[in-house]
């Protein structure tokens, strides 16, 4: 009988250790997170902040659908590194958006999350501290008490969906979202997206081929089913309905700019061919720009200039904006982090956003007031 125990512990022991040998050989440690709903109760929202973000929805998906003439500025910092100046931006955006609310409906950009080809910052949530020590659940709870903040302060805010889990932390606080250039092609994200709570936009290849993005902005509109982590931590199958605000963004490709008349025209072809309606968004920057964030402006012109002249698939246009232009490397001693200028791509400054958006403004009026007409070349 002895012999017959030690022997099963023997067979056990030895099957535990043949686990070991082959789970997890790549990871360093596994440690808890706290879930969804654990994080939804140090931070919840309102009542009256929910009714504020259902209406914010409403609206965009109104101007996303055609249904209000506004345009959708999707306005901010390439990525928040830091509360503070996010919320100061965010005072000054939210006294912008008021003077012009009457052409354009503001959502603050409020990316927290940065895809890489190669190495560098991931962004406020994976990397809170700038520092790789990697503290996600510190990034989590800053991103979403920040969403909340900026939400009270009267704007609604869009973000870029990298990881298929973290919008089980944040979906009900956004107003919009974003798949991007990396990631139109994933399965993974086009399913999530067609259960999003908000309007999601595609965005073309860095390639500047649009098939990709145009066929996810199909598939995200019909129902899936796909696996992921509801608010109570655990692991369950969502099913969805299909997301029926999903559209188009132009970011320019490798072969250069796609913001352009011509370009916007077969954008909106390869939608409707696709059985869709046409819906797009231009971002005037990144490859549009040339990657020099001092040219968003011109791309900014040409989108007025077209919407002025009666191109009515263009829902609206992203800019990348800050306190203060340019960009700057993360120092070793982030005591040395200057305010309000970005860490990841070149941002234009405050004083040049009011002016274009405001005189954007003006041009658009100025349409409106005369019947949708402009003066001929």
């Amino acid at each position: 009988m002895k012999n017959g125990r030690k022997g099963t512990m023997s067979v056990k022991t030895s099957r535990i250790q043949s686990m070991r040998d082959i789970q997890d050989l790549r990871i360093r440690s596994i440690e808890a997170l706290s879930t969804p709903a654990e994080m939804e109760a140090i931070s919840p929202v309102s009542d009256e902040e929910a009714e504020r973000i259902a209406s914010f929805r409403h609206i965009v998906n109104d101007i996303i659908k055609g249904k209000d003439d506004r345009l959708l500025a999707v306005v901010g910092p390439c990525s928040i590194h830091d509360t503070a100046a996010a919320l100061d931006y965010a005072r000054r955006l939210k006294k912008l958006s008021d003077s012009v609310g009457d052409v354009f409906f503001i959502v603050m950009r409020t990316y927290f999350e940065k895809p890489r080809t190669a190495l560098g910052w991931k962004g406020l949530i994976t990397d809170p501290d700038m520092d790789e020590s990697g503290d996600i659940e510190k990034g989590l709870r800053i991103a979403r008490r920040l969403l909340i903040d900026i939400t009270d302060i009267g704007l609604p805010v869009g973000c870029e969906v990298l990881d298929p889990i973290v919008p089980q932390y944040t979906d009900e606080i956004m107003s919009w979202s974003s798949i991007g250039a990396r990631t139109t092609e994933s399965q993974t994200h086009r399913s999530l997206a067609s259960g999003l709570s908000v309007a999601v936009g595609f965005k073309n290849s860095t390639s500047g081929d649009l098939t990709a993005a145009v066929n996810a902005a199909k598939a995200a509109s019909s129902p899936a089913s796909f696996i992921g982590v509801g608010r109570n931590g655990k692991l369950a199958v969502f099913r969805s309905t299909g997301n029926d605000a999903t559209h188009l963004i132009l970011r320019g490709g490798d072969q250069g700019p796609n913001y352009y008349e011509d370009d916007v025209e077969e954008a909106s072809e390869m939608m409707r061919k696709a059985g869709m309606d046409a819906r797009i968004i231009i971002d005037c920057s990144h490859q549009n720009s040339h990657k020099d964030f001092r040219r968003q402006k011109r791309v900014l012109r040409a989108v007025i200039d077209q919407v002025r002249w009666g191109e009515k698939s263009i829902r609206g246009f992203m800019l990348e904006s800050n306190i203060s232009e340019g960009s700057q490397k993360i120092p070793q001693n982030r005591a040395e982090l200057k305010y309000g200028v970005s860490v990841t791509d070149g941002c234009i400054g405050w004083e040049e956003t009011e002016r274009i958006i405001t005189n954007a403004a003006v041009l658009l009026r100025e349409a409106k007031a005369s019947g949708g007409k402009v003066d001929i070349l």
